[in-house]
């Protein structure tokens, strides 16, 4: 009598199985399809030429930033500003005849120099000053003016000298070399700088606001103490109620 050996059971793997159950119960209870996936932005990398900044990925909101994020605009008030002479012995008055304006009185020869970070925008290396006119578009003689990156504009006049390249489109840093002081122009033959505060406008052949329109010395006063009063809050209003107004009629004795 043979002995019947029962035929083994050939064991499945169970993985498949449950792959299918867990689909299916995957699918309970919703009619709704499954969400797509939400793929997050790579992050950027900074690189000598671009720095870093977070991506916001498609289809969501920009985040609002909060009052503590820090921002990438320079604050005009924050820019480093300097006395215009670098000399120990200057002088200068509140005041000025016809207009706005200080006359910084120093050796002739002294170092004239930018107030603060701008641009160069009006260079005159020649004096067309007569006595006989035009007065006003000449007075100034040999004569710089800058425009901060406050957005004031700064001039300077009656130089002896301006210093090498400096011309207009130059990018200058507070406390560079601009010139000398002098007496060009119709500075009546004494040694000083002519400095006035005014908006842009339109950046040049502008005299009448170029020579200043807000009154510098307590500007003057804290720079010289070290100090970095901004006169952008006077010159903005200034220009808020005045605009960028025609030349005067007749002619002018100053700046």
């Amino acid at each position: 009598m043979s002995l019947l050996r029962p035929a083994r059971r050939r064991t499945r793997p169970a993985y498949p199985v449950l792959l299918v159950v867990a689909a299916l119960l995957g699918g309970c209870g919703t009619d709704q399809p499954a969400a797509p996936p939400v793929w997050d932005a790579p992050t950027a990398v900074a690189t000598g030429d671009q720095p870093a900044v977070p991506t916001t990925p498609t289809g969501t909101p920009s985040a609002t930033p909060g009052a503590g994020t820090p921002s990438t605009t320079p604050d005009p008030a924050a820019l480093r500003r300097v006395f215009p002479v670098r000399a120990g012995n200057v002088a200068y008055h509140p005041t000025h005849s016809g207009y706005p304006g200080t006359d910084i009185f120093a050796d002739c020869g002294e170092p004239v120099v930018a107030v603060t970070d701008g641009t160069v925008l009006e260079v005159s290396r020649v004096d067309r000053f007569d006595k006989k006119g035009p007065l006003g578009p000449y007075n100034g003689g040999l004569s710089v003016s800058l425009l901060g990156d406050d957005g004031v504009r700064y001039y300077g006049s009656h130089l002896s000298a301006i210093s090498a390249g400096i011309d207009a489109g130059v990018r200058v840093s507070a406390g560079r070399q601009l010139g000398e002081v002098g007496r060009t122009g119709n500075a009546n033959n004494v040694c000083h700088l002519h400095f006035g505060l005014s908006p842009k406008c339109t950046g040049h052949d502008d005299w009448w606001i170029r020579r200043g329109v807000v009154w510098p010395a307590k500007y003057l006063d804290s720079w010289r103490g070290k100090g970095n009063r901004s006169p952008v809050a006077a010159v903005t209003a200034w220009e808020r109620e005045h605009g960028c107004p025609r030349a005067p009629r007749g002619s002018s004795g100053a700046g």
